[in-house]
């Protein structure tokens, strides 16, 4: 991608960019829809357009006024869901961890490293 790390700050958008378009495990959702109630359009949609575009598109303004209006409204329930899947993965991490835990029982006498 690039042969010089010193233009790294001029790649720095386009990492934003692919960071707040992709879905992560935690949440199992986008940030960017999570704050903004909607997908992004991709750079790509516009030059050929997808089916969503395209239904867009054929929409008058105030028809999309109110299906934009319906989705700010869903946009608590989606982020409840987010926090949700949030929890669930932090279940499975601490599984995961504490399947690998050996514990250990200190007792009286045992040698141990103390910092000063």
């Amino acid at each position: 991608m690039t042969r010089s790390y010193k233009d790294w700050s001029s790649k720095l958008p386009f990492a934003l960019w692919a960071y707040r378009t992709s879905v992560h495990i935690s949440t199992g959702a986008t940030p960017y829809s999570l704050t903004y109630g909607m997908e992004a359009v991709l750079p790509i949609e516009l030059k050929i357009p997808s089916l969503r575009i395209l239904m867009e598109s054929n929409l008058s303004e105030s028809e999309w006024a109110s299906i934009r209006h319906q989705e700010l409204c869903l946009m608590d329930e989606k982020r409840l869901k987010a926090v949700y899947h949030v929890q669930d993965y932090q279940c499975r991490i601490e599984r995961a961890f504490n399947k690998k835990v050996r514990i250990r029982e200190l007792r009286e006498g045992d040698m141990v490293l103390r910092e000063s």
